[in-house]
């Protein structure tokens, strides 16, 4: 499997680094992730007391690559704002297995979108491209959603989208205690520099491999 970004994303201002990992476990925590977890829990309530969503640069430009691409503000919230607001709300980070709540801790730090996707459920080569209208999409946990020209998402060799823009993931690859093998999307905008996207690319490989195993790797071919 290889990851393909096409130029027309990136001439957008889309940033983004994809990783592979291979061979995880993700049915277990131990003592050491459950106390990593409770701290960077806790030390992200505390970076967010008080913090202004809109006045924060990295957001902002997230939007601004919707405008680019004719999708509305209205209820299509970035994905790190949308982690920033629930973190605020329920003063916890909500659990759902090791995988997810690593990334989850990573893109509240960074403000970068993540997500993960379990490569077994994937068909063929995943690509960054902007659709064409013909594509599926079923969102994670909803039903069949029509698919409009011109919006950029990533989709693999059988059309299907596995996430679009970098809001919402699909039901096709979605990651369980069960996944082994794992694509990780780190996505950025012009306000995010390279370095940031690197060091996050290095960041979740260590965290995913030293709680759950494996191996793994930076991956993009531009076409």
């Amino acid at each position: 499997m290889e990851f393909f970004i096409h130029k027309e994303v990136l001439e957008l201002g889309v940033r983004i680094k994809g990783v592979f990992i291979e061979g995880i476990d993700n049915t277990y925590e131990d003592d050491v992730y459950l106390a990593w977890r409770r701290q960077k829990t806790a030390d992200l309530l505390q970076k967010y007391s008080g913090f202004d969503i809109k006045r924060d640069e990295i957001l902002e430009g997230f939007y601004r690559l919707h405008e680019k691409v004719n999708v509305p503000r209205r209820k299509n919230i970035p994905a790190s704002e949308n982690l920033i607001k629930l973190l605020v709300k329920h003063q916890d980070l909500y659990r759902i297995n090791k995988v997810v709540d690593i990334y989850n801790i990573i893109s509240l730090e960074s403000k970068l979108a993540l997500g993960a996707h379990d490569t077994d459920l994937i068909d063929g080569n995943i690509h960054l491209r902007i659709t064409d209208g013909n594509e599926s999409f079923v969102p994670l946990g909803g039903t069949g959603k029509p698919v409009k020209a011109g919006e950029y998402s990533y989709i693999d060799d059988a059309g299907d989208i596995l996430c679009w823009l970098e809001i919402r993931q699909s039901e096709k690859d979605k990651v369980t205690d069960n996944t082994r093998n794992l694509f990780y999307i780190i996505q950025g905008n012009e306000k995010t520099p390279d370095e940031l996207l690197q060091h996050t690319a290095e960041e979740i490989i260590d965290l995913t491999t030293r709680f759950c195993g494996g191996r793994g790797f930076v991956a993009g071919t531009v076409i």
